[in-house]
């Protein structure tokens, strides 16, 4: 609270009110263990009047944290909202600093890395329903707080600014690339915001190694699913004759009822796929997935047995 007050000049205001707000075990200790820092309090706090505010001043903050009045402003409002949600309001200070600190470095649905100090918070944080999707050092923020994502380019500013690279990104394509991104784009079936679309063509990822666990996991879910190859090779083939382009990773699982809680397991089980030739992939780019030669041959029986020809 004392940083985000003190970003532009170096000094910022609390009240006894507010430190009293933050619900601290020992709210002294903890403004003892500032002043230990250098961070030097203009009277004592806590006081006998909560209400007169104390100057505080940081050491060195304003020449390394520069901002404008505006973006204090809003990272003032995303602070509150944030620490206010639903999943993070009742939680214990140490929690609640973590889930400000998950949200954030994470960008909407995408995983971040996860620091070593905010580990003890995980089990209070993940009972609440505030982080989602834990995968070794990487999570992902509950559906429900997704949009407080840090990074998540949901201001007028950052959209416009986003419309702005996503214009240059595609005058930069070629023109075959640029006809498959504005069909994603403006595709009225799968409808997507631009704020999912244009990273993932802009922002292309780079190929994972599957862990062992993942290859384990594997192993044992196509077990299950005898038919994966038929049935995936079938659904892209209709959802590209429909769409005017391939499924996602994500739509494609999403659709046949395939493992959404990991996106390690749902990458292997897309490149076996591809691997097997029941799938084509033009990897790095997304929303490509079409019929393999394997794949063509059962989208051809299918089609057949559908029109009564034996």
């Amino acid at each position: 609270m004392i940083t985000i007050r003190a970003a532009r000049g170096g000094t910022g205001n609390i009240t006894g009110q507010d430190l009293g707000s933050l619900r601290l075990a020992d709210p002294e200790a903890a403004v003892a263990a500032l002043i230990a820092l250098g961070w030097r309090f203009a009277s004592d706090l806590p006081g006998d009047d909560g209400e007169t505010p104390v100057a505080v001043t940081v050491p060195d903050l304003a020449e390394e944290l520069p901002l404008s009045k505006a973006a204090r402003s809003r990272v003032s409002g995303w602070t509150t909202r944030t620490l206010t949600a639903k999943p993070v309001k009742k939680t214990s200070p140490p929690a609640r600093l973590a889930a400000l600190f998950l949200a954030a470095h994470s960008l909407n649905d995408r995983h971040g890395v996860l620091p070593d100090h905010c580990r003890r918070a995980l089990p209070e944080l993940t009972s609440k329903g505030f982080v989602t999707d834990l995968v070794d050092d990487r999570y992902l923020l509950d559906e429900s707080v997704q949009h407080m994502s840090g990074m998540h380019p949901r201001s007028h500013d950052n959209m416009a600014l986003l419309r702005l690279r996503w214009e240059v990104w595609k005058e930069g394509a070629s023109p075959a690339l640029r006809r498959h991104a504005e069909a994603v784009e403006h595709c009225p079936l799968c409808a997507l915001p631009l704020v999912r679309v244009a990273p993932a063509f802009m922002q292309q990822g780079l190929p994972m190694q599957a862990r062992p666990k993942v290859r384990t996991a594997y192993g044992a879910w196509k077990d299950t699913q005898p038919d994966r190859g038929p049935r995936a090779a079938e659904f892209a083939a209709r959802w590209r004759a429909e769409h005017g382009h391939g499924p996602s990773i994500m739509q494609l699982c999403s659709e046949l009822g395939w493992p959404l809680e990991s996106p390690e397991l749902r990458a292997f089980i897309v490149k076996r796929l591809v691997a097997n030739a029941w799938l084509i992939h033009a990897f790095p780019v997304p929303w490509t997935l079409r019929p393999g030669t394997a794949g063509q041959t059962s989208v051809s029986s299918a089609a057949l047995a559908g029109s009564g020809t034996r």
